[in-house]
């Protein structure tokens, strides 16, 4: 996220500012599912069981709106795209966007 160009950005810290069920329900529409903004990475996901379970759209958005850690970081929602992660080709891309 470094190398973005954030000048006309609005950052938000989801651990002091929750994200709302408006702004999960359109990361949902721009992603295609809830499954795609879910972190597997995160420590409830195993503290929970989460692995042994299986979780529909419904139940990842009631997820990620209780713990933030479950929503996969960061998100950039830019002119209609989301760009979800931080893998090379995201991170790539959501650069390429912000040029």
């Amino acid at each position: 996220m470094n190398q973005w160009n954030l000048n006309d950005c609005r950052l938000q810290d989801i651990k002091h500012e929750p994200i709302t069920e408006e702004q999960i329900d359109e990361m949902i529409a721009l992603a295609g599912s809830a499954e795609a903004l879910f972190s597997k990475r995160a420590r409830k996901y195993k503290e929970l069981g989460l692995k042994d379970k299986t979780l529909n759209d419904s139940d990842i958005r009631a997820l990620i709106l209780e713990e933030y850690t479950f929503l996969k970081r960061p998100v950039l929602i830019h002119e209609g795209t989301a760009y979800i992660g931080n893998s090379p080709k995201v991170v790539a891309a959501a650069a390429a966007a912000l040029a």
